[in-house]
Order: structure tokens, then sequence, then C-alpha cells
């Protein structure tokens, strides 16, 4: 189990840093076999079972927010802090990155009860209509009985959430796509003809539709097979609600599990979504673990020489995206 508390939380966070993630797991089946166990961020661990997090994300995001529910329900520097800190051991002392990510949401979270309350009373005044934002509308929620269906805290937890993965995901997904299109010419070409398509469809200034974004299939593909390449978690955790027995290995009820992400760059294998083997490719989750946020990235992507990454903990170019951006001159 390694060193009380601390376990291999160290090494493992290096390797992401060095991005030998894979080389690290690969290392402990080679020593210990398919199934084992360790000691991640406090938590005894094993490989792979319900949906819960270690405990510094837990502190961070809230208890009520979608990365805490089970079966069926479900400013930048803050947020960057905040990101650091869910991904460091949960020791709170001074200077530490955990202590600082729990200082950087106590700041947003202030903001955000802020927000609510604002929004609750503009409601109350019939001057906001419950679509207009996301906090408006889960502030307007109701049962049969006229009682709200989401509490403040569960607003608060939820939105904290939402600027978080929004913050870093799209972006980091954004930034490997441009990478990728640049050291391969076709497939650039042929995202750069499937835009060019739609754009003369359209008149000048006229917005991008959900039509327009079902047609961009061959950019999507791209942004798939991106996320392929470039997992942008390492892995995930989950929590075995009771005792388990995998191939012969008991997993204790309360012990949490991690798994592993998984190289030719190649779109081409989701043209036929059958051809794809069930549950082998599955970025966004599945069932009541769904990301929430899986159409707003598919928004957020499709319309927006250094080749090594670091994982610090979502992947980043070393070097950053060495690329220089120019507008289409129009014929």
């Amino acid at each position: 189990m390694g060193i009380p508390i601390i376990g291999q939380s160290i090494g493992m966070l290096q390797a992401m840093k060095t991005n030998t993630g894979e080389e690290w797991l690969r290392e402990r089946v080679r020593k210990y076999g398919p199934i084992s166990k360790l000691t991640l961020f406090g938590k005894p661990t094993v490989n792979m079972l319900a949906n819960k997090q270690p405990s510094s994300i837990y502190a961070i995001l809230g208890d009520h927010s979608l990365f805490e529910l089970s079966g069926q329900d479900h400013g930048p520097e803050n947020f960057q802090e905040m990101v650091e800190g869910m991904w460091s051991k949960p020791v709170d002392l001074p200077f530490t990155h955990y202590n600082r990510s729990l200082r950087a949401c106590s700041r947003v979270q202030d903001m955000l009860k802020e927000l609510v309350r604002e929004k609750k009373v503009k409601l109350e005044q019939h001057t906001a209509t419950p679509h207009q934002d996301l906090i408006t509308y889960l502030l307007s929620k109701h049962n049969e009985e006229n009682e709200r269906v989401v509490t403040d805290k569960e607003i608060v937890h939820n939105i904290t959430l939402v600027m978080i993965v929004g913050h870093d995901t799209s972006s980091i997904l954004i930034t490997f796509v441009l990478r990728l299109l640049y050291k391969n010419p076709a497939v650039y070409k042929a995202v750069f003809l499937e835009q060019e398509e739609i754009a003369r469809s359209k008149t000048s200034g006229e917005p991008l539709t959900w039509e327009d974004l079902a047609r961009m299939k061959y950019t999507w593909r791209v942004a798939m097979e991106t996320l392929r390449i470039v997992p942008l978690v390492f892995g995930g955790f989950r929590l075995a609600l009771r005792d388990n027995d995998n191939g012969g290995y008991l997993i204790p009820k309360g012990w949490q599990s991690i798994f592993p992400e998984p190289s030719k760059f190649d779109p081409a294998r989701f043209e036929d979504q059958n051809s794809v083997p069930s549950y082998s490719f599955i970025p966004f989750g599945g069932g009541p673990c769904l990301c929430p946020g899986n159409n707003f990235v598919r928004i957020e992507t499709l319309l927006c020489s250094d080749d090594h990454f670091i994982r610090d903990p979502l992947p980043i170019p070393t070097q950053g995206l060495l690329l220089w951006i120019v507008p289409k001159i129009q014929e």
C-alpha cells in the first residue's frame, strides 16, 4: 500500500507530468498482476468499479455536484488553482496546492452565492425569464407542490463544476485538434473543405445552427480521434458500493478504483459507428454517468513542431501551441 496516506500518489503524479503514466501502470501490472492494491490521494485503491472522486475533489467541488451522484442521480486564476488542488494530496496545510485550492474555491463560491441571490430576486420581481441562463433555469424548477427542486447549495456546487470542467476540457481539445491538423495535411484539407461548404451556404453574418453542426461530421470525427489519441483525463475514479469479487480478487466496499486511458491518427475509424466495439471508446461516459456537457464541448470544438505533452494534471504541450493561425484570403 506504500507510505500511509501518500501511498503511490507522488509517483503517479510524477509519471503524469512526464507523460509516462501508461508505462507507470504497465510496470505495476508487470510486478503485481492485472489487479493490485495501492494508496492514491489518501484512499485505498484498486483497478476498476459507482462514481466517487478522491476527497480532494469532493472538498473543492462540494457534496452536491454531479461528480458525487451515483446510480440514476445524476475568475481563470481561481479555476487553475482549484484544478491543481483537486489532483493533489488532501493535506490542508499552508502553501500546499490543496490549501490554495480550497481558498480559491471559497472565493468563487462566495461570488456564486451572491449571483444566485441576485437572480432569485429578479425571478421574484418577474424581471428575468427562467430560460435566460443556467442559474435562473435551476432556480425556476419546481415540483407539482410548487416546491423548488434544486437547492441553492446544489446550484452553487454544480455551477462550480460547470465552470471548472468548461474552463479546461474544451480548450485543451481544441489545442490538440489544431496540433494534429497541422501535422496531418490531408486531414486538415478535408476539415477545411467541409467548413468551406458550410460557410458558402450561409449569408454574411448569419449565425450557425444545430443543423450546421450536424453537417460537420468529418470535423467531429477528427475531434473524437483527437480524444482517443490524447484523452483529456488520464484516468477516472469509481467507488465500490459493496464487496465485489473480480477474477478471484476481493474488492472491499469503500475502496476506490482507477482505470487508465488507452497510435496512428485516423479519423476515418469513426465513419461507421457500428464498427467501433461497444464500450471500447466512451470519452463522454455513458448511462447515468454521461457527461452533461458533451453537447457543449461539441459546440465549442466545432466552432472555433514540438511533439510532446505533459499532464499537470490535464494534458498541455510542453512548448505551448506553436502555430500561426491566419484568416483565409477571400477569393
